[in-house]
């Protein structure tokens, strides 16, 4: 189904059809999995997550939502990486309390998405998170670009559409917020 008609089933699923929101399940669930897949694969360490867990997680925070109002498609995918952002990152807390601040949830960030030219680097998710949260209060758009095309796995293109910028202005701000953070990174 095209954006339009999931958009359509996520304004009728907002005004309180729950025909609507068994519509729209099969149709967005494949794209979410694709998304938590995404972002697993740049992980450098095995741990027990599955695409699907993190999927069936986020998805049971989107339904219990009951006050969004779903406005299109691109709005929904950028909450449900958000929230598969706050998912691994409370995982990643778990394991490093559970191992006494060892374990630490490393991530894989390949040449073309964080490090532009500087080579692989496992870095703890934790410690991005704390840069990213750092980057929201110098620049909220930037922290949130790298939270959709990082975490979320969404393009160029889908990003622009869910912060309503050009595609321009989500390249520009992708790529000063990887060198943003790649000095944060390296301190």
């Amino acid at each position: 189904m095209e954006a339009a008609g999931i958009t359509q089933l996520l304004v009728q699923w907002s005004e309180g059809n729950q025909a609507a929101l068994q519509q729209l399940t099969p149709l967005v669930y494949d794209e979410l999995r694709r998304l938590a897949r995404s972002f697993l694969r740049r992980q450098a360490h095995q741990h027990s997550l599955q695409p699907t867990i993190i999927v069936h997680e986020a998805w049971l925070k989107l339904a219990e939502r009951e006050q969004v109002s779903w406005q299109s498609r691109a709005q929904f995918f950028g909450l449900a990486a958000k929230l598969m952002r706050d998912l691994l990152v409370d995982y990643a807390r778990e394991r490093r309390a559970a191992k006494r601040g060892g374990g630490q949830a490393g991530l894989s960030l390949s040449v073309a998405e964080m490090y532009a030219g500087r080579g692989e680097q496992d870095i703890d998710l934790l410690v991005l998170d704390e840069a990213l949260h750092r980057l929201a209060a110098n620049n909220a758009r930037r922290a949130r670009v790298v939270e959709l095309r990082f975490f979320g796995g969404l393009t160029g293109q889908e990003t622009a559409a869910v912060l309503d910028v050009s595609e321009g202005t989500v390249e520009r701000d992708w790529t000063l917020a990887r060198a943003w953070l790649y000095n944060e990174l390296k301190k």
